[in-house]
């Protein structure tokens, strides 16, 4: 058996470098709806403005290259009418290729920002719907961490890939351009009795390929390592949240030390990865920069003999010159973004890992159908029914068995038992968090539940949110209902600061949490409260104060909790308790009625809050 407490994850197992090629095609299925959705339209629009101002940008560079001949064939016949026409065709080629760079920014960014909104809300949205949100934490592997994939992750996957298309785009048509202006210019160079025609396009191939094969060779291992690296980065960001989330905890037993020490061992970890990352990155700079001093001379060296055989003029050395320089920073176009590229690609394989854990959680759940699945439906009546429940933990060992029992209309039952034989697991079940296991749990079909657990959740916001909260639409109560529900909880000292904006969880201690929590339900009475050591942080006289709620106000609430607190059974007229039995594998569910007596003492305190009649308190079902 396991009890409810955080389960660690398990350690990461080391697997082969991924390839490119996988990740780029399991991220294309992930995010590529973009252009298939409603918002396909202006996705297309953007992408078809980036690709006109792309054919422009390679127009103006093929200008300035034609550009290069005219001017310097000038300076060299000493033409200073064509030297003057040449400055200021320049300064025009120059506005036109700033104006051009300006609607590419513009283009650009709007991809990318709607690309990275596109795909940040389907991750939230499926994060966030089926309760993935909850049971990832259980399930770990991938899953983990999933708010820096989505917040993160998906924007250093999505912005470069939309440079990077634009690059690739640009290198492809201004290699194909600038080919034909070496094809053209260069010409044929003859070595004896052969002539090799479009010798410079030849060349440039050859040394592109020499440059990108040994580029590709030294960095392929860079994508696993910066995966890595990046794993650990997150790893280290969850680790300081939760100090700082758990800091007077911390403070409180002495932790800071251990602490200190926990984090100094991750962030080692951080830079061994980093280290490797920085070796992998230096290897590749030897290349890189080799090539940026010799691609700029290899055409000169090449051109030199037709120009000193007076076949080329100055002028069409340049523009060859030019055209090689183009050309390899098309070729290269690899080279020069290898680093950025895998990063990227480990960025965008951590986007793909968060959606295949969500898949594999809905198979995991799905799979084998309602006999490996808690199935939730709705009852025939107002009742609870529990029908051969067995829950097990998400590895299949087996925790509850065989549990079946019917909860009536505002019945308040209390689930107890030994630590370990799984109440919370059961209450989660319940509330339809826990799908592992089989049996079928029956709610009312228009019941509106409220899950109430040990420590309650505060939205960023006001008071006046956190005490509405989940319910927006109800921000038009008069503020004399919400400060009335809060002095009858004992938070009167707060009943004048509704509307002030602070950080309410950290803010609010323990137990004026929980009472806010009570003050919730006032305000918004739900048909089933499903309590999970709601009360733990209330002293006596304060529990028995907010639970008398459920003899009056909430009278007609159906209540499941599960308490160790003593004096919750007065305010029960059932307990369902879970014992292990000799020999066998789970827990078993024994569901026994409260003496008669104090189930009438109860409806009778009830019936007198109600100011009703309570000679009527022994009928119906909860004297039986």
């Amino acid at each position: 058996m396991v009890t409810t407490q955080d389960r660690t994850s398990p350690p990461v197992e080391e697997i082969p470098d991924p390839s490119p090629v996988l990740i780029a095609r399991a991220f294309r299925r992930v995010a590529s709806g973009f252009w298939r959705g409603r918002d396909s339209g202006r996705a297309w629009l953007f992408t078809a403005t980036v690709f006109a101002l792309v054919l422009a940008n390679v127009g103006i560079a093929l200008l300035i290259n034609r550009w290069n001949k005219f001017f310097f064939d000038a300076l060299e016949q000493k033409d200073v009418a064509s030297v003057t026409l040449g400055v200021g065709i320049v300064l025009g080629l120059a506005l036109a290729a700033a104006a051009v760079a300006v609607g590419q920014v513009h283009a650009r960014m709007r991809l990318q920002l709607g690309w990275r909104g596109w795909l940040t809300q389907r991750l939230i949205d499926r994060w966030l719907s089926e309760r993935r949100f909850y049971q990832l934490t259980i399930v770990g592997g991938e899953g983990r961490h999933p708010e820096f994939r989505i917040a993160d992750d998906v924007r250093l996957a999505v912005e470069p890939l939309v440079d990077f298309a634009i690059g690739l785009a640009n290198a492809v048509l201004a290699a194909a351009a600038f080919f034909g202006v070496l094809w053209v210019v260069g010409g044929a160079l003859r070595i004896g009795p052969v002539s090799v025609p479009g010798y410079m396009v030849v060349a440039a191939v050859i040394y592109a390929a020499l440059t990108s094969t040994a580029m590709i060779l030294v960095g392929r291992p860079l994508i696993r390592g910066v995966e890595r690296k990046n794993a650990a980065e997150a790893q280290l960001r969850y680790e300081l949240t939760r100090v700082r989330e758990s800091a007077e905890n911390i403070a409180l037993i002495g932790g800071d030390d251990d602490e200190r020490e926990r984090l100094k061992e991750t962030f080692a970890s951080l830079a061994q990865r980093w280290l490797r990352v920085i070796a992998k990155q230096a290897h590749m700079t030897w290349i890189s920069n080799a090539h940026s001093v010799l691609a700029p001379v290899v055409p000169l060296l090449l051109g030199a003999p037709k120009y000193l055989a007076g076949e080329l003029s100055l002028g069409e050395l340049m523009q060859i010159a030019t055209a090689f320089t183009q050309a390899q920073i098309a070729l290269n176009w690899l080279i020069d973004n290898a680093i950025r590229l895998a990063e990227t690609l480990a960025s965008a394989q951590r986007v793909v890992e968060l959606s295949q854990a969500m898949d594999a959680l809905d198979v995991m759940i799905g799979q084998g159908g309602p006999e490996e699945t808690i199935v939730l439906g709705y009852s025939p009546d107002d009742a609870i029914h529990i029908q051969d429940l067995s829950i097990k933990q998400q590895n299949g060992v087996m925790m509850v068995e065989g549990a079946s029992t019917v909860i009536q209309k505002g019945e308040k039952v209390l689930v107890k038992g030994d630590s370990g034989t799984g109440k919370s697991t059961l209450i989660r079940a319940m509330a339809g968090l826990w799908p592992w296991g089989s049996g079928t749990i029956l709610r009312p079909r228009r019941a509106t539940v409220t899950f109430m657990p040990q420590r309650p959740y505060l939205p960023l916001g006001t008071l006046r949110h956190a005490l509405l909260y989940p319910y927006p639409d109800e921000g038009r109560l008069p503020n004399e209902r919400l400060q009335d529900a809060l002095a009858r909880c004992g938070l009167s000292h707060m009943t004048e600061r509704l509307d002030a904006e602070e950080n309410w969880d950290g803010i609010l201690s323990g137990g004026e949490k929980q009472r806010l929590a009570f003050a919730r339900l006032l305000v918004h009475p739900p048909d089933i409260v499903i309590m999970d050591e709601a009360t733990s942080a209330l002293d006596e006289v304060s529990q028995a104060r907010m639970m008398e709620f459920f003899s009056s106000e909430l009278a007609a609430v159906t209540l499941v909790s599960v308490g160790h607190r003593p004096g919750l059974e007065h305010y029960h007229e059932r307990e369902i308790h879970l014992v292990r039995e000799d020999g066998e594998e789970g827990v078993h569910a024994r569901d026994r009625r409260y003496p008669l007596i104090r189930q009438i003492w109860s409806r009778f305190r009830r019936s007198a809050a109600n100011g009703s009649d309570p000679a009527d308190a022994s009928g119906g079902h909860g004297a039986r």
